[in-house]
């Protein structure tokens, strides 16, 4: 990607400054949802931090003992329009 990214940008930037950019967005992104935000990317979609209750499960080796599964965040991602259509229309 930072190949691809530094190309398209006729070399205006280094790989480095490229991946500098990157991992930044990356680091802003998760600090945000780790502080409860939802991140947007226009035009690719929507990250949201949700919180999934505690919950138990079952043990698949002997489904007669109960296995609590404690309540967590985890993040959930719903496709731009754009993103949607974009990989709607691809070549197969």
């Amino acid at each position: 990607m930072v190949n691809r990214i530094t190309a398209d940008l006729d070399n205006k930037f280094t790989q480095n400054e490229v991946l500098d950019v990157i991992q930044k967005l990356i680091e802003l992104a998760t600090a945000a949802l780790a502080n409860g935000d939802r991140v947007v990317l226009r035009n690719f979609g929507t990250f949201t931090p949700k919180l999934v209750k505690a919950k138990i499960g079952r043990n698949p080796k002997d489904p007669s003992k109960n296995v609590p599964i404690p309540a967590r965040t985890v993040v959930k991602f719903k496709v731009g329009k754009f993103l949607k259509d974009t990989v709607a229309k691809a070549k197969k």
